[in-house]
C-alpha cells in the first residue's frame, strides 16, 4: 500500500492556490478541469516531495462547506518553522497555535482546513515572538 493524496474541498479555487502556493510554497503538479461534471482537480506537493500530495477539489457550482474540523488536517515537515511562520504572518495569515516550542504550529487555509508545521529534526530554541504568543481561534 502507498500513500498517493489527501483531497480537500475548496470554495473560491484562487484564494486556495495563493495560500497553498504562493504562501505555504507548495506546488503544482497537475490540473484535470471536468467541463461535464462541472469541477477542477488540481493536485500539489511539497518541492521535492512529489509523492506526498494534496489535491485541491473546486467545484463550478458553489457549495457550502463547514470548518473541515471533522477532515482533521494536513501536515508538512518545515526546514525552519520560525522562518516560514513569519512568512506566513507577514502574509497575512494567522499563525493559530505559534510554535511556542519551537518545533510544532498550526494555520489555516482560507477554507479553514487546519494545517500543522512540524520542524525537520529537533525542535528550535524557543524565541520572540513565538515563546510569548498566544492561540488566536482554534485549530
Amino acid at each position: 500500500m502507498k500513500y498517493l493524496h489527501t483531497m480537500v474541498r475548496v470554495t473560491d479555487l484562487e484564494a486556495s492556490l495563493d495560500f497553498y502556493c504562493n504562501k505555504l510554497g507548495l506546488q503544482e503538479l497537475k490540473r484535470y478541469d471536468n467541463e461535464q461534471g462541472r469541477f477542477s482537480l488540481i493536485f500539489l506537493a511539497a518541492p521535492g516531495d512529489e509523492e506526498a500530495q494534496v489535491e485541491l477539489t473546486h467545484n463550478w457550482d458553489p457549495e457550502d462547506y463547514d470548518e473541515g474540523r471533522n477532515f482533521g488536517h494536513l501536515a508538512y515537515r518545515v526546514d525552519d518553522i520560525y522562518a516560514l511562520c513569519q512568512k506566513l504572518m507577514d502574509a497575512g495569515i494567522t499563525i493559530n497555535r505559534p510554535p511556542r516550542d519551537g518545533y510544532m504550529a498550526f494555520v489555516r487555509s482560507p477554507d479553514n482546513i487546519s494545517i500543522e508545521l512540524l520542524q525537520k529534526g529537533e525542535a528550535l530554541a524557543p524565541q520572540e515572538p513565538w515563546a510569548s504568543m498566544q492561540n488566536t481561534g482554534h485549530w
